[in-house]
């Protein structure tokens, strides 16, 4: 990633931005899901796309691994704990 591209990524969004970012990130492919067979030769560039998303995401104090039970709880595992 560039340096501008990481300087960009430091600025918070505000609610109704990162709400939305959370909701698109749920409907991005898991970075373990892509790769060449299934995405072609895009695959490297849609990691960087799902990385890009994951940083801005850890910039604006949330969790990337906790949005989609965030965003969908009645389709989040419940615990057994």
């Amino acid at each position: 990633m560039s340096n501008q591209n990481k300087d960009q990524l430091k600025d918070q969004l505000g609610d109704d931005a990162l709400e939305a970012l959370k909701i698109a990130f749920t409907y991005m492919p898991r970075a373990i899901e892509v790769n060449r067979f299934d995405y072609g030769d895009n695959y490297e560039k849609i990691l960087q796309h799902i990385e890009t998303v994951r940083e801005m995401l850890h910039l604006n104090d949330t969790d990337p691994d906790e949005v989609y039970d965030e965003i969908n709880p009645e389709q989040s595992p419940n615990s057994s704990y």
